[in-house]
């Protein structure tokens, strides 16, 4: 099969830094002296734990429930016990703290016996459950939960291999050692969606993976090929040119099938899902082996000693993984993600979670500190280089002023934060600072507008009900006074006619 390229607009090109960390294969991190599991491993879905201080657990088993239907399953890393369950901090810019299970590895690495599922008997909802309870997100970052993606009935599945982002290697090494899993989850995906064609996007500055999946494509194992109905055709690898940022949902679905996705649209509305290449993997990984989600692929780079890509045990504090990769002198912060969307870890004690996928030491000689911020000078650079057609300067003059009903006129919430624009100013203006502080004070004001509402609401509620009650008790009132008039005006009636009758009887006697 055969794919025609499209294009779509702005993007820019970052030196990669790729070769850094993917030249050697992945690598097994050995276990801490104590795993953090957090219970949110998402900000769409938690978990409720299900066991005690004290319990033993095996690699595998769930130790956190899914909660609502967005929730995901976890699942202890390793063997071992449970030794505290508390709060402890989130990889995330707030350093906000979370509910964790701590385990205690005891160096066993015993797995919970779990039986695969085969795709071409089991029910679609079985899959979909086994997905969910197997805690499944994806593993791109996003961290969604992958059996809502997976109900999705489209014409176009899209697995996700272009890692645009400078320095993280990840998928790359793991397409090209794993092309085969990869491949039969895209193909058990492309199943449960009824997709048509399975296109896997690739960006050309990864010929090792390009060839390595296109081999897995042609070898197609039999598994794949019954999810696929026998026609390995459906599916095809293509590789897509290098810019920033083709990796992101709609980019790359522009780029692979030209459809130009409308703000606000999703994307299920026209036919067409993506998954990333990890996801794909865990999802091949807990049908055809029976394996939960309890590591991931990390690539560490930067000012380490041993840069490369580790497969490590979910909960494992980043402090002993960068340790492990051995940290340099003069890091002067440790970076999540890439460094066009990622952000500055506030604390290392925080865990891996499924979402992440790098960690850069950053020093000053490989990220030099940010020049001065210098006046805008209406270059309108940004607004070339923006992937999703906005004018980020207006933007930027709204977020500043704080003019929010501007900044959402100029479509605010479109913005998906890549970078781009703060990448080729030339006057060094953090563009997505400002507009995440104003997309913060939005979705403040709006709670509070939301809570003034409600407590509008409940005001006029209770108003009208002491209206109401006032009413009736009124009305109660005025019927008992009626009642009481209508007894006396009676009791009256009486009295007079019983006084007629004794002046009857006194004449009647005379």
């Amino acid at each position: 099969m055969t794919s025609e390229l499209f294009r779509f607009q702005g993007g820019v090109k970052p030196d990669s830094h790729k070769k850094e960390s993917s030249e050697v294969p992945i690598q097994r991190v050995p276990l801490p002296s104590r795993l953090v599991v957090l219970l949110v491993q998402s900000s769409q879905g938690s978990a409720r734990t299900i066991v005690t201080v004290g319990d033993k657990v095996l690699k595998g088993q769930c130790i956190g429930e899914a909660e609502g239907v967005a929730g995901t399953a976890i699942h202890a890393p390793t063997s071992g016990t449970v030794a505290e369950i508390g709060r402890y901090p989130m990889a995330h810019p707030s350093g906000l703290a979370s509910q964790a299970i701590v385990i205690e590895p005891d160096g066993e690495e015993r797995w919970i016996t779990s039986e695969p599922l085969d795709p071409a008997t089991a029910s679609h909802e079985e899959l979909i459950l086994r997905i969910q309870a197997s805690g499944i997100v994806g593993m791109g970052g996003a961290a969604f939960p992958s059996h809502l993606k997976a109900r999705s009935e489209i014409e176009t599945l899209i697995i996700n291999g272009a890692e645009c982002e400078p320095w993280i290697t990840c998928d790359d090494r793991l397409m090209r050692e794993r092309a085969a899993s990869v491949v039969t989850g895209a193909a058990i995906l492309a199943q449960l969606t009824g997709a048509r064609r399975v296109l896997v996007g690739i960006e050309d500055n990864k010929p090792e993976a390009i060839a390595a999946m296109r081999d897995a494509v042609r070898g197609m194992e039999p598994a794949a090929l019954a999810c696929l109905g026998a026609e390995p055709d459906m599916m095809s690898v293509v590789a897509v040119p290098t810019l920033y940022p083709t990796g992101g949902e709609k980019q790359l679905i522009r780029v692979l099938t030209g459809i130009e996705v409308p703000p606000g649209t999703l994307v299920t509305s026209l036919g067409v899902q993506c998954f990333n290449v990890a996801t794909a993997h865990a999802v091949c990984r807990a049908l055809l082996h029976g394996e939960s989600v309890v590591s991931r692929i990390v690539t560490v780079t930067g000012n380490v000693e041993r840069p490369g890509n580790f497969e490590v045990p979910l909960g494992m504090p980043i402090a002993d993984l960068l340790a492990f990769c051995g940290l340099n002198p003069g890091t002067s912060r440790v970076m999540m993600g890439g460094p066009m969307m990622g952000f500055t870890l506030p604390s290392l004690d925080a865990p891996i979670t499924k979402g992440c996928n790098c960690l850069i030491a950053a020093s000053d000689e490989l990220f030099p500190p940010q020049p001065p911020e210098q006046p805008c000078v209406r270059c309108a650079q940004c607004t070339t280089a923006c992937p999703v057609g906005l004018q980020p300067f207006e933007l930027y003059w709204a977020s500043r002023a704080k003019n929010l009903d501007d900044a959402k006129r100029h479509h605010l919430f479109t913005c998906m934060e890549c970078g781009c624009c703060a990448y080729v100013c030339p006057s060094h203006i953090p563009l997505v600072d400002y507009f995440r502080f104003a997309k913060s004070e939005i979705r403040a004001r709006d709670e509070e507008q939301k809570a003034a509402a409600q407590a509008r609401s409940r005001f006029e509620f209770r108003s009208a009900r002491l209206e109401r009650e006032k009413a009736e008790k009124a009305a109660r009132l005025a019927a008992k006074a009626a009642e009481t008039r209508a007894k006396a005006a009676a009791d009256g009636n009486a009295a007079l006619i019983a006084a007629a009758v004794e002046r009857s009887k006194d004449e009647a006697d005379a």
